[in-house]
């Protein structure tokens, strides 16, 4: 069985807009002005983690726990993040092609896993490898290790990565010894190892791998 990993924020979810809508109403929920919805919105712009509340407790006078703050924005990351349905059906030709799907993800275990919940990948996904759960980020080889452990097997050399960061997923997928597909979206560095193969969606990296099944 071959093993296809891929990236959640930014690969098969769009945390931006999300993120944004989250920010505005746990903001407005809670009576902040724009100089703290703005400290979040830069704040927590490329991940978040309960003890950015805690930074927020010091910063501003605030009457909420960061463990409040930080339960309060799960529920509305979740809230507000939407897998399309393209990506969905693509991931269920790729099961339906014999493939196994992780998740590799940099992040906190229990808001990656209810971004999965809430969009209906825990469907499809049979391991996931979020960073919070050993304290290990991409690009580190063992967070696709783990991944791969998720679903019940080993990387091997027919396996592959597909994410949007050349750095995290790029360049940690070939360092892991995968295959990898870039979803492109932003200037590729110069000076990194090249992915195997470019698209400008992941759908059509999904597409790529089941015609490897055919190649």
């Amino acid at each position: 069985m071959r093993l296809a990993i891929f990236d959640l924020d930014g690969t098969l979810v769009d945390r931006t807009g999300a993120f944004a809508d989250a920010i505005t109403s746990l903001s407005q929920d809670h009576g902040y002005g724009p100089e703290i919805e703005q400290w979040l919105l830069t704040e927590l712009a490329d991940h978040a983690e309960r003890g950015d509340f805690d930074r927020l407790r010091a910063t501003f006078s605030v009457g909420e726990s960061a463990d409040h703050l930080w339960r309060v924005y799960i529920d509305r990351m979740a809230a507000s993040m939407h897998c399309r349905p393209a990506v969905l059906h693509s991931l269920e030709r790729l099961k339906e092609a014999g493939w196994s799907i992780a998740v590799a993800t940099n992040g906190a275990s229990d808001i990656q896993r209810a971004k999965i919940h809430a969009t209906g990948l825990s469907d499809l996904i049979d391991g996931i490898a979020a960073s919070g759960d050993i304290d290990i980020r991409k690009p580190d080889p063992r967070l696709f290790e783990l991944a791969a452990a998720r679903c019940g097997t080993q990387l091997t050399r027919g396996d592959w990565m597909t994410g949007d960061n050349p750095e995290t997923d790029i360049v940690g997928g070939h360092d892991a010894g995968l295959r990898t597909i870039w979803v492109t979206g932003r200037p590729w560095p110069e000076g990194l190892v090249t992915p195997h193969h470019t698209v400008d969606d992941v759908v059509e990296a999904v597409g790529y791998l089941l015609d490897q099944d055919s190649a």
